[in-house]
């Protein structure tokens, strides 16, 4: 006997409304799903694992969305499934120039999950200017 799925039912919790009106929610409430993806932090990196675009925060960051979309993908999910998104950066204003970038992503995928940025000194590897870190339920 097949175990019946039910619908996973997403509640935007935003007890202050600014959060909401920059593209992300103060807290997602989620139930009756069935699969959660912790993804690991993506950045700019190829396929093969070399560093790309160094000292390019705009490429950086698309490649870095790139590639948690593709882990979303290769788990049957999208960014439309992203609840929590952790994003790193070495240069919080430069990252700032191009963060609509990937809020129009998001928004296009009618995503605002739960958001927090943190400025770092660096991350693994010297030439990565930004990181993103996700959680998805479906």
């Amino acid at each position: 006997m097949a175990a019946r799925l039910t619908p996973m039912e997403r509640t935007a919790i935003n007890p202050v409304t600014w959060s909401a009106e920059m593209g992300f929610n103060q807290g997602e409430l989620v139930a009756g799903h069935t699969r959660t993806l912790y993804l690991s932090g993506q950045t700019a990196m190829s396929p093969d694992g070399t560093p790309q675009h160094a000292g390019d925060m705009a490429a950086q960051l698309a490649l870095s969305a790139d590639n948690l979309e593709a882990v979303l993908a290769d788990a049957g999910m999208s960014l439309a499934h992203l609840v929590r998104l952790n994003v790193y950066t070495t240069d919080v204003d430069l990252l700032f120039q191009h963060y609509g970038a990937l809020a129009g992503r998001l928004a296009a995928a009618q995503a605002a999950p739960a958001t927090t940025m943190l400025g770092v000194t660096r991350l693994a590897i010297p030439t990565l200017l930004v990181e993103l870190e996700g959680t998805a339920v479906a």
